[in-house]
């Protein structure tokens, strides 16, 4: 079974402000009952060839429990029982092939995500989110084919407009899992993993103001 995906994976559930309860319970059994668990996103963003700035987004895997084939954050996943934020590092390895300092990450805060969108799961997270600047070209990942269809690259002078709902689609360089080939594909806000609090904006904005220093 995909471990990404695995039932029965453990989680510490934690109270609303992210203090540890003290019992863990089984992913399946934290979705359907509603508890509060950790997760962490990592924002992978840089310079492209050109040296214009650009935004990473993964595809998700069509085999996901949310989502499933949409853009989300470049790397996402749990925190299993009693994992501190080296688990960070442990995403960004496992999912996209690179092996980042644990001190190069540069946190954007705590996201409160709660989601009830899919029967039968019911979604709250605590999302450690940081960014990782990192310019090396889009070949040089490797998607790992449990975890993730591909990568996506925007620039961010494209994204933006977008984001901020004053365009509708845009073009992004697309890695697919098992290619060395870079495709060039039309994407849409339905593309999208969907999200009420404008958080690919802020994001997108964190990621510009970083990127000027």
């Amino acid at each position: 079974m995909d471990e990404a995906q695995d039932p029965n994976e453990l989680f510490d559930v934690v109270l609303a402000d992210g203090t540890l309860t003290g019992r863990t319970k089984p992913r399946a059994a934290v979705h359907r009952d509603g508890d509060w668990h950790r997760a962490v996103q990592v924002w992978v963003a840089g310079h492209d060839e050109r040296g214009d700035p650009f935004l990473l987004f993964q595809r998700r895997s069509p085999a996901k429990d949310t989502f499933p084939g949409c853009l989300g954050a470049t790397v996402g996943g749990h925190f299993r029982a009693g994992e501190d934020l080296a688990r960070a590092v442990r995403e960004v390895e496992e999912e996209i092939g690179i092996v980042p300092d644990l001190a190069a990450l540069r946190p954007l805060g705590v996201r409160i995500c709660t989601s009830e969108l899919e029967p039968g799961i019911i979604d709250r997270e605590l999302q450690e989110v940081f960014l990782l600047i990192d310019n090396r070209p889009l070949t040089a990942y490797r998607p790992h084919p449990a975890e993730l269809a591909g990568l996506v690259r925007f620039r961010l002078a494209d994204l933006l407009p977008v984001l901020a709902g004053k365009a509708s689609s845009l073009f992004g360089a697309v890695l697919t899992v098992g290619s060395d080939h870079i495709s060039e594909e039309l994407f849409s806000v339905a593309d999208f993993v969907i999200r009420l609090d404008r958080y690919y904006y802020r994001v997108a904005i964190a990621v510009c103001n970083a990127l000027r220093g």
